[in-house]
């Protein structure tokens, strides 16, 4: 089996994905004759014509409404934002238009397509490369949230998101892009969405997080290890919709629970997976859930390895809450 990284995966089921389905388009700006700013989308106008690959204008809400009317005539478009940050101008379009279709339509337009954009800090891009805007989304009803944390989960993931009759945003984690490696099978497969996975289990408490933020997570847990705290390690894989059901299993077993996010912390979606836990596993909780985020800053470009929630913090929080 070969060994991908996360920028080779997510190419791998692009190539799958329009060679299975001749109505698959993959649009935006660079994705064309250079193969996209990182390189995830090479050799796709090569195979498949520059008919179904090709560069837009650098105009966000002009790219997703291209999508949008694409997707309303019979093409399952996968446009691609450069950057999660730039997405903002096309707020409108997704947020009024792509996440409503299916309903003010009774079903008949569910207005299916997969939004690809890398997401998050870890490159010295500064303010405007770096963000982590997972939480407006997650507050639009009719759109779904996907976050990959290593190359199989991006190419799995990433066929399910491209087969699902929904709007799905599918934010792609750049920090790890190169760095992330795994073994990936090199024929179609799909992970269901909506389904977290348990990759470490434990005892004593149960760390929650997704995306980039998941290997400092590990890592965490590895270091508590060593100082007899036993951490349940959960990979939420998919934000929304959210697997519920695996996080409140372990939290009821442990405890205990540390959420990390990279994002701010406040109104982040690690504070929807507190409530979601305060209102299952109440009677459960030996001590308060806690977070580990980001600050409520703009993300800093000097101070970025301060900002971003590292293995030392994460590991911190869950030492603060372990000693309950």
């Amino acid at each position: 089996m070969p060994v991908m990284n996360i920028i080779e995966a997510v190419n791998s089921a692009l190539h799958i994905a329009m060679e299975k389905d001749p109505t698959t388009v993959v649009f935006g700006e660079d994705v064309g004759f250079f193969g996209g700013v990182f390189r995830a989308t090479v050799g796709l106008q090569d195979k498949f014509g520059e008919a179904r690959c090709f560069d837009t204008p650098i105009c966000e809400q002009g790219i997703i409404g291209f999508a949008l009317g694409c997707a309303l005539n019979g093409l399952n478009p996968i446009p691609e934002i450069q950057f999660a940050d730039y997405m903002f101008p096309a707020y409108d379009q997704l947020h009024n238009e792509v996440a409503k279709s299916r309903y003010r339509s009774g079903g008949h337009y569910p207005c299916a397509m997969t939004i690809r954009t890398p997401y998050g800090g870890g490159i010295h891009g500064g303010h405007y490369h770096s963000q982590s805007p997972e939480a407006q989304y997650l507050h639009t009803p009719g759109i779904k949230v996907v976050m990959p944390s290593d190359p199989y989960e991006a190419k799995g993931l990433l066929l399910a998101s491209i087969r699902t009759p929904d709007p799905i945003i599918f934010f792609e984690p750049k920090r790890i892009y190169r760095a992330s490696k795994a073994e990936v099978p090199e024929e179609d497969y799909e992970i269901p969405l909506g389904v977290a996975k348990v990759v470490r289990e434990g005892r004593d408490l149960t760390l929650v997080g997704w995306g980039a933020q998941h290997q400092q997570n590990i890592r965490a847990a590895e270091a508590a290890a060593k100082e007899g705290i036993d951490v349940e390690v959960i990979d939420l894989r998919t934000l929304n919709p959210v697997d519920v059901e695996t996080i409140s299993t372990s939290v009821q077993k442990t405890g205990k629970c540390v959420v990390a996010q990279e994002a701010p912390k406040t109104m982040g979606f690690a504070a929807e997976i507190c409530a979601l836990i305060m209102e299952r596993c109440f009677l459960h909780l030996e001590a308060p859930v806690h977070r580990c985020a980001g600050f409520d800053t703009p993300f800093s470009n000097a101070h970025e390895h301060d900002y971003m929630p590292d293995m030392k913090r994460v590991l911190h929080s869950i030492r603060q809450t372990a000693k309950y």
